[in-house]
């Protein structure tokens, strides 16, 4: 009742302002006329009585009315609260229903409804302990086959007893989602999806099939493909001699993801005289405004697809990339147009630059310091000075690196970290060798100092490429960066005179990349070899530079003794030494597990500098690329590695083989 006594107060307050305005006008009078005081007092005191009496009247009367009122508005409210349309409940923080109603009970009737809400008031007492009383509750909850949005506020209450501590009551709406979520559902569902299905090295294919079969080829492919893309009830449009166009409904997305994109397999089985098999690389996006920015996306899909290798399926959604497929060998293209075509674009974007700065991975190898020696070759060649960026190299380096201290040149063109960022502008060209990944570069800072980027790698892209490059010199089936970087030199405007160590250094990073020349060499690795060999490239020196000590090569011995066959062909083993060489070392043993009969694959796993290294390696039966993506790694279907951290030896081995458990679930599903 305190609004009534303010209002009965405020009445007051004028009345006794009103009786002194008028005691000093009588005072006023009497003062200059004596004559006026007994008839001044009279008058004041029938005035007091006549106030006194309309003030009793008139609080008598408003005091009534209030009561009246609040009387109505109280009952009103009960009112509302029982008969709310919305279920209404009001529950201890100890699980205690205090009061429901009527829509309550009708609603939850035949419902355990005890159980939801002693699970509900448990996690809202957490947030009530976590974030203050203030925390307004707004939950989402499935009863049955009902979808429930929960509002509501929270009262606080004194336990009495010996001692005293604060409970809470808390008062939920039940309000019924489950018609909008439906509709929300179905129109998410209408939404489109746009995918991009391209047929892998489309020339070369036509180039092994016979005039004759390519018609009944392609028929067949076609066929699968317009099948395939039934089961979307989308519609398929040939955009171009290799590229079909799928448009179709957000909804049959999950089927499609179910299925594992059988349309990959089926192109394969399709028969074709040769060694060559048809694949293909499908990009879908429902990320975009409109259909035009869904189609942009699955077009930059599509790059991560076919800079994985092709052969597999890439989806995007909500800014994040599934994929599928990419089991195979990637396939060599004979043609170096390309080649050619790149390095008369590199050449004009040097020639336009101010400067230009060449930077590889962090913790950088032969082939990232060779291509990298060799692009500084190609800027030199056209006029063009460089610097390369190497604040810190791998153990494997160490002979290597002793023999660019001789070279005068190269000691002046290696620059840090500190001198990169300094002499870096807008105009600068960055090329990046040997990666593809913004956090992998040795100094990633730079990415963002300058808009003309150069990429040219050879690992299979990740999802968190480069995407700003001006010139990208992308291909997979390369054996090393080195192997690219040679060919570039080979289209230079004006005649590239290498020097020895600039071709050892070429040729060092192949042969790594390649483990002396058994892994991933076509023929244009075997011609970069040969171009680089005239420049009296010495090979014994080279392997020189990349030999074992006695003490590395018995404990890689000791590793390989005790590696454990998984699946029958997957060797794994640990290396339980702390050292800065780890990684060094479980490279190695990865790569002499597979010299042993009957293993495909190998793991081998190192600590070094808290975290956990793994190595994998494969003779292309089975794809280490995908199962240590799994765990945040990559590389190639035959050479790939991850890191771990926070977690034990035995703890990663166990994690890789649920990944290794997965690999094989999903290419059997």
């Amino acid at each position: 009742m305190p609004n009534n006594k303010r209002t009965i107060e405020n009445i007051l307050v004028k009345n006794k302002i009103y009786l002194a305005i008028i005691a000093i006008i009588l005072i006023i009078l009497c003062i200059q006329n004596i004559y006026f005081i007994i008839p001044s007092i009279i008058v004041f005191s029938l005035i007091m009585i006549y106030t006194y009496w309309t003030d009793n009247k008139k609080t008598t009367e408003i005091t009534q009315h209030i009561e009246e009122l609040t009387f109505s508005i109280d009952s009103t409210a009960r009112n509302a609260l029982v008969n709310s349309p919305f279920p209404l409940a009001i529950v201890e923080t100890d699980g205690n229903i205090v009061w429901k109603s009527i829509s309550f009970v009708n609603e939850f009737g035949n419902v355990d409804i005890k159980n939801i809400l002693d699970n509900l008031v448990k996690e809202i007492k957490t947030e009530i302990e976590t974030k203050g009383l203030e925390t307004s509750i707004d939950m989402q909850i499935k009863i049955g086959k009902r979808d429930y949005k929960i509002v509501g506020a929270c009262l606080r209450k004194k336990q009495k007893g010996i001692k005293k501590r604060t409970e809470y009551m808390v008062e939920l709406y039940f309000i019924d989602n489950t018609e909008a979520i439906k509709i929300n559902k179905k129109y998410e569902g209408s939404k489109s999806c746009i995918g991009i299905i391209s047929i892998d090295n489309y020339e070369e294919t036509m180039k092994a099939i016979s005039t004759e079969e390519k018609p009944q080829i392609l028929a067949k492919l076609e066929r699968s493909i317009y099948k395939w893309a039934e089961d979307t009830k989308g519609v398929v449009i040939k955009s171009d001699s290799a590229d079909y166009v799928l448009v179709f409904e957000q909804k049959y997305l999950e089927k499609i993801k179910e299925n594992k994109f059988d349309i990959l397999d089926t192109a394969k089985d399709i028969e074709i005289n040769g060694p060559l098999q048809i694949t293909l690389s499908i990009a879908i996006s429902g990320d975009g405004k409109n259909n035009y920015e869904k189609y942009k996306t699955a077009l930059a899909t599509l790059d991560i697809a076919l800079g994985r290798g092709g052969d597999q399926a890439v989806i995007r959604t909500d800014e994040k990339y599934s994929f599928f497929g990419g089991r195979s060998v990637e396939v060599e293209k004979r043609s170096k147009v390309k080649a050619r075509m790149v390095a008369h674009a590199l050449e004009d974007l040097m020639l336009e630059s101010d400067n230009i700065i060449v930077m590889g991975h962090a913790n950088g190898d032969i082939d990232s310091i060779g291509s990298s020696i060799g692009i500084y070759k190609f800027a030199k060649s056209i006029g063009k000075t460089a610097k390369i960026v190497n604040s810190n190299y791998g153990l494997t380096l160490q002979d290597f690196m002793e023999e660019v201290k001789k070279e005068e040149e190269y000691n002046n063109a290696i620059i840090d970290k500190t001198q990169a960022i300094a002499e870096i502008t807008e105009d600068t060209l960055l090329v990046v060798v040997d990666t593809n990944k913004k956090n992998y570069v040795e100094v990633p800072e730079l990415l963002d100092k300058t808009n003309k980027i150069v990429v040219i790698d050879h690992h299979r892209r990740s999802t968190d490429y480069i995407e700003n490059a001006t010139l990208s010199f992308h291909e997979v089936y390369a054996s090393s960066a080195s192997e690219l970087v040679t060919e570039l030199l080979q289209y230079t405007s004006e005649e590239t005179n290498l020097t020895t160590f600039e071709a050892e250094s070429l040729y060092g990073g192949i042969m790594v990349d390649t483990k002396n020349f058994t892994f991933k060499t076509g023929v244009r690795t075997f011609e970069a070899a040969a171009y680089l060999r005239k420049n009296n490239v010495d090979i014994l020196k080279v392997k020189k530079w990349f030999q074992s000590d006695l003490e590395s090569y018995n404990l890689i011995a000791d590793i390989v003794k005790n590696a454990e066959i998984v699946r029958d062909t997957i060797g794994i083993s640990m290396y339980n030494i702390v050292g800065d060489n780890a990684n060094l070392i479980c490279a190695k043993s990865a790569d002499e597990l597979l010299t042993i009969n009957n293993i495909t694959a190998s793991f081998v796993l190192g600590i070094q500098k808290g975290k956990v290294f793994i190595s994998g390696r494969s003779i292309g039966d089975i794809n280490v690329q995908l199962i240590l993506e799994k765990l945040g790694g990559g590389g190639h279907i035959g050479v790939a590695g991850a890191q771990l951290e926070n977690v034990t030896l035995e703890e990663a081995k166990k994690i890789l083989l649920e990944k290794i458990d997965e690999y094989f679930a999903e290419g059997t599903n």
